[in-house]
């Protein structure tokens, strides 16, 4: 099993954009030095909580502060960008990058997002113009030209050399394209039946194991759909994640601090508004009213001393079947950067190699 982190990224709404910016750089770094294996940046447009509204300007500069650590949107939110502009700006990326950029993509859903951009997400006009804007840009990025998609959002042409010189030039380094993630929700999720279908990195968000396992069904049915076969190597799970020296210290850390309280004012609500609190229960006849910070803490998330935590991870990979890459759902600890720096170490270099032998099933069925 690989570590990875995919924040966001979230900040307190008092937080000032530098400031926030600056966090994530130093957290970037640290999981560089520490050796995970890569980060995702979120995108959002009109939520105080997670206010990065262009994650590759932090991509870019990440990469130039670390040296291993493979980075990416996680992902570019589809319908609030042309599909041209954004295969070349990724394509730039991917040079600039030296070949460690991931390409998350992702069909926002925020219906303040959609309100800015004139998008009809209740009637799922977001995820429409998320599939056309893949194909357009996935054909942008490998095949060559002349050509001209017409679709129901975009018209977009790849055009023939004009005047001896003037033509479009700009390819991924990684070929055909870098890797693609996507990330999934509900149960049955479509967009990791999407992932299985074209090969796609698929990601589970921080949701109870109970509904985490019917994602790998989403994957499975969409890879029969081009006679796939997917691998759980490849999937990610993310997940809230806070190790301590002692559960005591670890509970106070996150229940009692940002974690808990970007939950309580943020996350929690949203989902209720939503009607998605359910994704967080174990049981489907637990009452919303239920669904508070320390029940997610308790049922959902990883926290606790190294053999907790060891316990905790050992016991998800065992409920939902297994998975490749566990990713660290990342918080703004800037006012106790050790506790959070202190946290990703211990989980890499206490709690990893004791939870070596999980993922050997997949090197012997491979």
């Amino acid at each position: 099993m690989e570590l990875g982190y995919f924040t966001m990224p979230s900040h307190p709404p008092e937080c000032g954009l530098k400031e926030g910016h600056d966090w994530d750089l130093q957290t970037l770094r640290w999981l560089d030095e520490l050796g995970y294996q890569e980060a995702w940046i979120g995108e959002h447009h009109t939520a105080p909580w997670e206010p990065h509204p262009s994650p590759d300007l932090l991509v870019a500069q990440a990469l130039l502060q670390t040296k291993n650590l493979r980075i990416g949107p996680g992902g570019f939110l589809l319908p609030y960008h042309h599909p041209a502009e954004l295969a070349n700006r990724v394509a730039m990326l991917d040079h600039l990058s030296n070949g460690r950029l991931n390409f998350g993509v992702a069909a926002s859903g925020l219906p303040s997002d959609w309100a800015m951009f004139n998008v009809d997400g209740m009637s799922g006009q977001n995820r429409d113009m998320t599939r056309e804007a893949l194909e357009i840009i996935l054909k942008m990025l490998s095949e060559p030209g002349p050509w001209t998609h017409k679709g129901k959002y975009w018209t977009v042409s790849k055009p023939d050399t004009m005047f001896d010189f003037l033509k479009p030039h700009i390819k991924p380094l990684q070929g055909p394209h870098p890797p693609i993630g996507v990330a999934g929700l509900s149960k049955n999720s479509d967009t990791l039946k999407l992932a299985g279908e074209r090969g796609f990195i698929p990601m589970s968000l921080n949701l109870n194991p109970a509904y985490v396992g019917s994602h790998w069904d989403s994957v499975e049915a969409g890879a029969a759909k081009t006679g796939r076969k997917p691998s759980r190597k490849d999937w990610r799970l993310v997940r809230e994640v806070f190790v301590a020296d002692t559960d005591e210290e670890a509970w106070k850390l996150s229940t009692g601090d940002m974690m808990g309280r970007m939950m309580g004012e943020y996350f929690l609500p949203l989902l209720g508004h939503f009607g998605f609190k359910d994704y967080l229960k174990h049981a489907p006849d637990v009452p919303d009213s239920d669904v508070t910070v320390e029940y997610c803490a308790r049922r959902n998330w990883i926290v606790g001393s190294p053999a907790t935590v060891t316990e905790k991870i050992e016991k998800i990979y065992r409920e939902v079947g297994g998975f490749g890459v566990l990713c660290v759902f990342g918080f703004d600890y800037k006012h106790k950067p050790e506790a959070w720096r202190h946290s990703l170490d211990l989980l890499k270099n206490e709690v990893m190699p004791r939870l070596k032998h999980l993922g050997a099933e997949f090197e012997k069925a491979a």
